[in-house]
């Protein structure tokens, strides 16, 4: 009974093994999802979702954005929110930022209130957010200056936080303070030993 059962298992893990060598795991943006393993290449996949239209379209505002602020200001905010274009935080503060250094002050508020607090997996920066606040408040805008007040003090508390962290490490405080673990293990007998 004992052998029967022993050689069912291994017929079945020998299936189990066989299945796992037709496909493999492919995880991208969508998700993931098992192929078969003889796929050679996704590019056709991804050739049957572009839209040429569309493609077209994007690349017609990047080049007029490239001349127009308000058109680069305009692409950084469909970046941002994934319209029309897929979103990506990257290109959205690029053209924010190309928009912002050639004087559009709502691409500077937006690139402040970015910066005061992230965006996406970056984390706030309140100095970079107090200079971009900073050129929009001079050009009238209200709400900037309501934010620059944030942004000051963001960067007031950071830098003092800064401060007490380097202390902290010039003082010995944080720079030993692996001292008290104790190992688990020690080399007899040409291998290690753990308690």
């Amino acid at each position: 009974m004992k052998r029967l059962l022993l050689c069912l298992l291994l017929v079945s893990g020998a299936a189990f093994a066989d299945d796992d060598k037709k496909t493999i795991r492919i995880c991208d943006a969508s998700g993931c999802s098992d192929r078969p393993r003889n796929t050679a290449t996704f590019e056709a996949e991804l050739a049957a979702q572009a839209n040429p239209a569309q493609d077209a379209k994007v690349a017609a505002l990047e080049a007029l954005a490239a001349k127009d602020p308000r058109a680069a200001y305009d692409l950084g905010l469909r970046y941002f929110r994934g319209d029309g274009v897929k979103k990506d935080g990257y290109l959205a503060i690029k053209w924010m930022r190309d928009a912002g250094e050639r004087g559009n002050f709502k691409a500077a508020q937006a690139l402040g209130r970015f910066y005061l607090f992230g965006l996406e997996e970056m984390g706030p920066d309140p100095g970079e957010a107090e200079r971009w606040l900073m050129m929009a408040a001079d050009k009238g805008d209200k709400e900037a200056k309501k934010l620059l007040t944030q942004a000051r003090k963001a960067k007031t508390e950071a830098q003092g936080s800064y401060e007490r962290r380097e202390a902290d490490r010039k003082n010995g405080w944080v720079s030993g303070w692996y001292s008290g673990y104790a190992y688990q293990s020690y080399w007899r007998d040409g291998h290690w030993v753990f308690y």
